[in-house]
Parts: structure tokens; C-alpha cells; sequence
């Protein structure tokens, strides 16, 4: 199987390729950022892609929405996600995309060995879907508590809204600037998944959120 791994920790990702070529694939390339990863599949064009969720340049969520832009570009590759934590902003959405079919999500800290892992990739390869019951259990606990998506920042701005507070208010009451505020308001109606209305309308069923 042609693999490409993205993985910015250098002595795991070469790790990584011995652990594949020593059981019979071919790493085509193993790269340490986000924009790489895409570059590699669409020059290499392999069966599947092996990634971190945290790499350069924002150490934040990068390698999970590569996965996801390469999903969308080439629906027949198979993604395995080795993370050392559950993103959960993007693991469902990843997760739900074709089907499941060909995804896995595994963390570093659970995989009891190296079989295990060579495994999971094979079945991922091969149409499956592979997923630590972790992320199950924070992915299940996301979808009964809208709310748990949200920063601690972002509850205390939504906090501040359902008592009425205007932009200017709340930017006052946490020492930041209006921009910061409409910022975590934004991410607030994305996170809770509420449809484009206008900005006043999308604060009222933000705060029925909150008071649910």
C-alpha cells in the first residue's frame, strides 16, 4: 500500500515509516505540516494518508482539516488520524464523511502495540472504519451537550449575551476589544450549529441554547 505520513514530531514520523516499510508498504512520502500533506497526496496520489491532528504552522487543528479537504478532494483515500487528544470541532465531521468508510481515529496513548496499529490501517485501507472508543465517548458527550463544544471563553461570552449584554458591554466586562468579541460570537453560532439568519435572530437561539 503507497502511504503518506504527516507528522511533525521528526523521531515518530520516521518511526513511522520503518514501523510501515518493515510490514511491506511504501511510505511515498512523510512530511511535518499541513499545506505538505496536501501537496504530497495530490503529487503522490496514495491509498492512504497516516496524520497528526496538531502540525505547523498553527499547532492547533490543521492536520484534521487537511484530512478533511483531501476527503473532499479525493473521496477514495483512506485516512488514519494519530492523535495524541480528540478534536472534536472536526472529528465528527471527519468521521461522517463518505460514509465513514475508510476512516479511523485512533490516540497515541491507547494503541497497545505495533500490530494493533499496522491493523487498523489495513482495515481503513480497506473500506473500514477504525475509531478509539475514546473519541466514541467524547464525540457522544459533544452531541448531548452542545455547550461542551465551546471554550471557556466562548461560555462566558454566551453567558454575558443571555443577560442581555451588548458587544461594546461584554468587551468591557473581560478587558478585550469588540473584534475579539464578535470573533467568539462567531465561533459561538458555529459551534452550536445555528443556521445563517440575521445576527440578532442567531443571539436569541444562541441563548435558548445556553438556557437549555
Amino acid at each position: 500500500m503507497r502511504v503518506v505520513i504527516a507528522e511533525d514530531a521528526v523521531l515518530l514520523r520516521e518511526g513511522l515509516v520503518g514501523l510501515l516499510e518493515r510490514f511491506g508498504h511504501t511510505v511515498v512520502a512523510a512530511v511535518g505540516d499541513a499545506p505538505a500533506l496536501v501537496a504530497a497526496v495530490t503529487e503522490h496520489r496514495p491509498q492512504a494518508v497516516v496524520t497528526d491532528v496538531r502540525m505547523p504552522p498553527g499547532f492547533t487543528d490543521e492536520g484534521l482539516r487537511a484530512a478533511l479537504e483531501l476527503r473532499e478532494r479525493h473521496p477514495e483515500l483512506a485516512v488514519l488520524v494519530l492523535s495524541q487528544y480528540v478534536e472534536q470541532t472536526y472529528a465528527a465531521e471527519l468521521l461522517e464523511s463518505g460514509d465513514g468508510a475508510g476512516i479511523g481515529y485512533l490516540l497515541k496513548d491507547r494503541i497497545g502495540d505495533v500490530r494493533e496499529f499496522v491493523d487498523a490501517l489495513d482495515r481503513v485501507a480497506a473500506g473500514g472504519t477504525v475509531v478509539d472508543p475514546e473519541v466514541v465517548r467524547q464525540l457522544l458527550r459533544r452531541r448531548r451537550d452542545p455547550l461542551a463544544r465551546l471554550t471557556p471563553r466562548e461560555q462566558e461570552v454566551l453567558g454575558l449575551i443571555a443577560e442581555g449584554r451588548s458587544n461594546a458591554s461584554i468587551a468591557k466586562e473581560l478587558f478585550v476589544t469588540e473584534a475579539a468579541v464578535a470573533k467568539h460570537i462567531a465561533n459561538i453560532f458555529t459551534k452550536l450549529d445555528l443556521p445563517p439568519a440575521a445576527d440578532g435572530h442567531r443571539r436569541v437561539l444562541a441563548v435558548l441554547e445556553y438556557l437549555k
